[in-house]
């Protein structure tokens, strides 16, 4: 065999071999698993726990891979972080909030979703949140081979209501709350999608639509960075820190508005310093940016860290607190041993390293292409959806929210990007006999135009028309085609059609496929 064709061998095994190392890594980290709960005190040598601590490490591994994609994805997208420093920081800050400020009980039965009063005794129980725990990770798993972003919370909701419903029949699900969980599914990516899509507006106006972009950027951009350090704070003290101290509302925005402020005065001086050394362009404003989306990737890892990792193994602590109590007494929330969390933080990150990228390109770079000014408006809309649903009340998905931020700045994007292309077509195809050169020359005003100058033009034009003293000659139509969008597609419908899927069938997947998980591991250990 010549040495050429050997090279394309190896290049051609090369992902092959990748794939087993990855497989392999995650296979060691299971059997560590096993025995760190071996020598757990908290174990007591059961069987049971040691079985679900190691599925337990593998439900931690697939949220790793698939969930922290939503807080670094725009970050990667957006060349704000490289795609390795994404991982460091994102393994290192959510394992952090799990195990700082993770909590010290959980709700077994996730948010209400069935009652274990109807559970026939600790064993069933025992089952039920086991099968749980493997359907959400599979479920988690699958998705993340499909390169689909899905929400843990649904998973893991999905999962116990279906092996509920297995152990107990259909009046154990609690159908109030399923339905307001699927309500979220429609509230969750429509405000984070108008929330950024809305940030982004104010953007363009206020700097991007601006003559002088330097000039807008020295007024601008420390407001919307101290807006950035009010939302952050504000998130941080209600959704991270509330499991080591109780805050109220009112307390969170206060320090928060705090915070902006002290944000403000010290980033005005960095910002009019750092707007001297860079081009009076839309990429050197990006550079603004940058900084701050390193510390939002950051700090919406430590939130999620101390968050959903708690809710993801709640059946594992379920689980522990019943085989360590030693009776057939069920409780609705149960302690997480210190042990428990390390294995879901440790899990995270290591399923992150080995397997998240997949899930971070698509929510970075394959649903719209992304700056870091768009990137920031989806940071900014993942945190303040998540402060007013908690207020309001209503459960909304951090993943669903991420990604219908993604979706919002996407499609605005196509409603105004695409104005010039339907100008020029319409220009174009009517006159083409006409005056192109006064056409050219109006063109050529109106694109450096500021968004206020270009009202002013479009309203001369049409005063001139009607007077008929327009030397371009624009026609009705085409007067009208100034303020129309010509449809160009920036937002990949493949992305959209394959995620919403994943969405709408995550519940009820999760859910058969707990219920096939608890028949057959109560086969099993049924005399």
């Amino acid at each position: 065999m010549e040495l050429s064709h050997l090279n394309e061998l190896e290049k051609a095994t090369k992902k092959g071999r990748l794939e087993l190392f990855r497989l392999g890594i995650g296979l060691l980290f299971i059997i560590g698993v096993m025995f760190y709960a071996i020598v757990r005190a908290e174990a007591d040598g059961s069987l049971f726990v040691v079985i679900a601590a190691m599925i337990g490490g593998y439900m931690a591994m697939n949220i790793g891979a698939n969930d922290v994609a939503n807080n670094v994805g725009p970050a990667v997208g957006s060349k704000a972080l490289t795609l390795g420093g994404a991982l460091v920081i994102a393994a290192i800050f959510e394992a952090a909030g799990a195990i700082i400020a993770g909590g010290e009980v959980v709700g077994t039965i996730r948010s209400g979703i069935i009652d274990p009063n109807l559970i026939a005794d600790a064993d069933t129980f025992v089952w039920v949140m086991m099968a749980a725990l493997l359907a959400a990770a599979i479920w988690l798993n699958i998705a993340t081979i499909l390169g689909a972003p899905v929400s843990t919370t649904h998973s893991i909701v999905g999962a116990v209501l279906g092996a509920g419903i297995a152990s107990s029949g259909l009046q154990i699900a609690n159908w109030g709350t399923v339905g307001t969980i699927a309500m979220s599914w429609v509230i969750s990516p429509l405000m984070g999608g108008v929330i950024a899509a809305a940030f982004l507006y104010l953007i363009k106006r206020t700097i991007t639509y601006q003559v002088d972009l330097l000039t807008a950027s020295r007024r601008t951009v420390p407001y919307l960075i101290a807006a950035m350090a009010f939302a952050f704070v504000s998130y941080l003290m209600l959704k991270a820190f509330d499991r080591l101290w109780s805050v109220a509302a009112w307390q969170a925005l206060t320090v928060g508005a705090v915070s902006a402020v002290a944000v403000w005065f010290m980033v005005k001086p960095v910002i009019n310093r750092k707007a001297v050394r860079i081009a009076n362009t839309k990429a050197g404003v990006n550079q603004l940016f940058t900084v701050p989306l390193i510390f939002a990737a950051a700090l919406l890892s430590f939130a999620h860290g101390s968050n959903d990792v708690a809710n993801a193994v709640g059946p594992l602590a379920a689980i522990v607190d019943v085989m360590n109590s030693g009776t057939d007494e069920i409780v609705r929330a149960a302690p997480v041993p210190f042990w428990v969390m390390v294995v879901g933080a440790i899990g995270i990150a290591i399923g992150l390293g080995l397997f998240g990228p997949k899930v971070i390109r698509t929510v970075g770079s394959e649903i719209t292409e992304l700056d870091k000014m768009r990137a920031y408006c989806i940071a900014m809309a993942a945190t303040i959806t998540v402060i007013i649903a908690s207020q309001l009340g209503i459960p909304v998905s951090t993943t669903h929210v991420a990604v219908g931020a993604v979706f919002g700045v996407g499609f605005l994007r196509e409603y105004l990007k695409s104005q010039y292309d339907r100008m020029l077509d319409d220009i174009k195809s009517h006159h083409p006999e006409g005056d192109q050169a006064a056409i050219r020359i109006f063109i050529a005003r109106f694109a450096a135009a500021s968004i206020d100058e270009k009202g002013s033009m479009l309203r001369e034009l049409k005063r001139r028309s009607k007077l008929r003293t327009d030397p371009a000659n624009f026609s009705k139509r085409e007067r009208r085609g100034l303020r129309k969008v010509y449809r160009r597609e920036l937002v990949k419908r493949s992305q959209v059609l394959k995620i919403v899927a994943a969405w709408v069938i995550t519940v009820p997947a999760s859910a058969v496929l707990s219920a096939i998980l608890f028949f057959t591991i109560r086969g099993m250990l049924l005399p």
